[in-house]
């Protein structure tokens, strides 16, 4: 297979697939579509309380969809999970960046010692798994400069940050030594069906999403110029598998991106508009949001796009629509 580069619809029919944090948001995309493509896949999740792990986000793919309730942490369990699969996708782990600062402890836990648990168990277990790491742009801190490629200096701001970058410190450190094959992609804001949106805590989206289906009052932190890119859900789960399949993409970093960064307010009033309800209002940051925050964002994905030909393909618009409609639909069973 070396040198080749399979397309998705390909590479993974017959193929076994892992997906750690599968029942989570996008871990249960990720299921999703390594099913739609043939693959035999297992999702394990220790659905830790707040997280966003929820049974109802898979329930559509059981039976074809084996989970394991499990912490990855736990040595005898990462060793069951990962034996005998082709592909990890790990997605597990704590986003919040507030509460990293708040339970450092727990952050260690769920980001480092459990990304450092499943290499373990693929280095003892399965050597030959291919492992697709989710990152965050969070580990480049405050821009130095616009857009911010892959070559710009890591220098996060808060503790999630900083174990973030060590979850790709290990991967990349066991491909070196160990000749475990990875991948590392530095997400940036993923939105879409089946995000957390039970508090704020784990992003701004999810939070704005619900408060507008719901008709309420979105309170927008700063002046609303802060510029981000954002990208569809089905996007990013697409990324993910295109970089797995692809032997070039090996030992690589790869941002994503948009085509179109857009401000908060411009985001919160197409939200609101979309809706058809809802309103908002500026507040000034609490000081312990303020000492985190990164300012106006803007990624360069070009590296992506060139190497391995992925674009975001769902426009911002229908995107906001397709989640709006979700919540209408579905939002009590994300508040239970």
């Amino acid at each position: 297979m070396a040198g080749a580069n399979p397309a998705p619809e390909t590479a993974y029919r017959g193929r076994r697939a892992l997906v750690t944090g599968g029942l989570g948001f996008i871990g249960s995309h990720v299921c999703r579509r390594l099913l739609a493509l043939g693959a035999d896949v297992t999702a394990i999740d220790a659905l830790v309380p707040g997280y966003g792990g929820l049974e109802w986000n898979v329930e559509d793919l059981r039976p074809d969809l084996r989970v394991i309730f499990r912490d990855l942490c736990e040595r005898d369990a990462a060793e069951a999970a990962v034996q005998g699969v082709d592909y990890v996708f790990h997605l597990a782990g704590q986003v919040s960046h507030t509460e990293s600062m708040t339970d450092p402890a727990r952050d260690l836990r769920n980001n480092v010692a459990a990304t450092l648990s499943l290499l373990e168990a693929c280095r003892r277990a399965n050597p030959a798994a291919r492992i697709a790491l989710a990152g965050t742009r969070q580990v480049y801190g405050r821009p130095e400069r616009a857009p911010v490629d892959e070559s710009h200096p890591c220098r996060p701001v808060d503790v999630n940050g900083i174990h973030k970058r060590a979850a790709e410190e290990y991967v990349q450190l066991y491909q070196e030594v160990h000749g475990l094959q990875s991948v590392i992609l530095r997400l940036t804001n993923t939105y879409g069906p089946g995000q957390l949106v039970k508090h704020p805590r784990q992003g701004f989206i999810g939070w704005f999403v619900r408060k507008a289906v719901e008709g309420g009052e979105i309170e927008l932190m700063g002046d609303g110029t802060q510029r981000r890119d954002l990208n569809f859900v089905e996007d990013v789960a697409n990324a993910l598998l295109l970089a797995a399949a692809s032997p070039k993409a090996w030992g690589r970093v790869y941002n994503l991106g948009s085509s179109e960064p857009v401000s908060l307010e411009a985001l919160v009033r197409l939200l609101l508009e979309v809706a058809g309800r809802g309103s908002y209002r500026f507040v000034p940051f609490p000081p312990e949001r303020k000492s985190i925050d990164v300012g106006s964002v803007e990624i360069d994905d070009s590296r992506i796009r060139r190497e391995l030909g992925w674009q975001p393909a769902v426009p911002l618009r229908e995107g906001l629509e397709r989640t709006v409609r979700h919540y209408e639909r579905h939002l009590a069973r994300y508040l239970e």
